[in-house]
């Protein structure tokens, strides 16, 4: 492991602790390390797009908005190939959140996830990805 000294002023220093303290992190060390990676990792997969990738697909819809559920079902199987498995909560009468798990080309599963997020009665959503070599 290497050892690496750097300089920030006090308004990124407060951030950083804040930061570390509402996450959990014990040492600047390791949240520095995540911050990174984290960072790194948003990099690859914006300049690999083709790279594999696995990935969460959240998100709350209106079950009552006409056809909806029919389309998101017909896109889950047109996509049945990055589809690992899906979670489905009913939040209230008429909303309901999905959560996928995809797995694939970073590429595909972005576009799979605008598909299902510009559906009209889909109130938001969220892709969470994480590249895998």
């Amino acid at each position: 492991m290497h050892r690496v000294t750097i300089t920030v002023d006090d308004d990124l220093m407060k951030a950083l602790d804040a930061y570390m303290a509402g996450h959990g992190y014990e040492n600047r060390s390791e949240a520095m390390r995540d911050l990174v990676r984290d960072r790194l990792d948003a990099e690859r997969l914006a300049k690999r797009s083709d790279g594999p990738c696995v990935a969460t697909l959240s998100y709350v819809y209106n079950h009552e908005e006409r056809e909806l559920a029919k389309r998101l079902v017909r896109a889950g199987h047109d996509h049945h190939d990055l589809t690992v498995a899906t979670l489905h909560v009913h939040l209230d009468r008429d909303r309901c959140l999905e959560v996928s798990v995809l797995k694939g080309a970073a590429r595909d599963v972005a576009h799979f996830a605008d598909h299902v997020l510009a559906e009209r009665g889909v109130q938001s959503g969220e892709l969470h990805v994480v590249p895998v070599d």
